[in-house]
This record gives structure tokens, sequence and C-alpha cells, in this order.
């Protein structure tokens, strides 16, 4: 499970930047089109983050919805799969701008 991994660089990268203080919350941002399983995280996240000082935080995770560009009529779609069809005129030649993303958006720590 590659979640596992993932969960603990997440652990690790607020610890760093916490400054050796409580972290109460976390915010993280995981696109629709990542191979990132969100319930996974989330699963992962107590086991990870016990005897630390993420233990007990509230972690948070926020869905970036896919989005490609169309090489044939330049316009926008949506995309809910990694090959996806243009939605205006179903090219299937589609550049992904959003979707694929994995980030710590924020962490709240005590004073």
């Amino acid at each position: 499970m590659h979640e596992m991994s993932i969960t603990q660089g997440i652990i690790d990268l607020c610890l760093q930047h916490a400054g050796g203080r409580r972290v109460n919350s976390l915010e993280v941002e995981i696109g629709e089109l990542s191979t990132v399983v969100p319930e996974a995280i989330e699963f992962c996240f107590e086991a990870c983050s016990r005897d630390t000082l993420l233990e007990g935080a509230q972690l948070v995770i926020v869905r970036t919805a896919g989005r490609g560009e169309c090489q044939e009529c330049t316009s926008e779609t949506p995309l809910t799969e990694l090959f996806g069809s243009c939605i205006h005129c179903g090219s299937s030649r589609v550049a992904i701008i959003a979707g694929e993303e994995m980030r710590v958006r924020e962490i709240e720590v005590e004073d």
C-alpha cells in the first residue's frame, strides 16, 4: 500500500514545519486523477501519527477536480479519468491541467 509511505511523508513534512509544536490540524489536497486513495490516507493517518506531535490532529482532505485543455478546440474540459475526451468536440487529445496534485496546503499548530 503506497498510501502508508505517502502518509508518513505528509507527517514528516508537517513535523519539519511545525517547529516542535503540536499540530492541531492539517489540510491535504488530493487530485481526483492522482493514484492516491483519500480513504487510505485517512486510514493510515491515525497509525502513522501515533506518538508524534500530530497524534489527534484533524486531517482534512480536499479533492481537486480533474481538468484538461483540449489540443484540438483549445477549450477547458472536466476530466474524470486520465485519458478522458473533450466534452466540447470529443477529441481525445486533452492535456491535463489539474487533478494530479497531492500536497499539504495548510497546517495549524499550537501557540
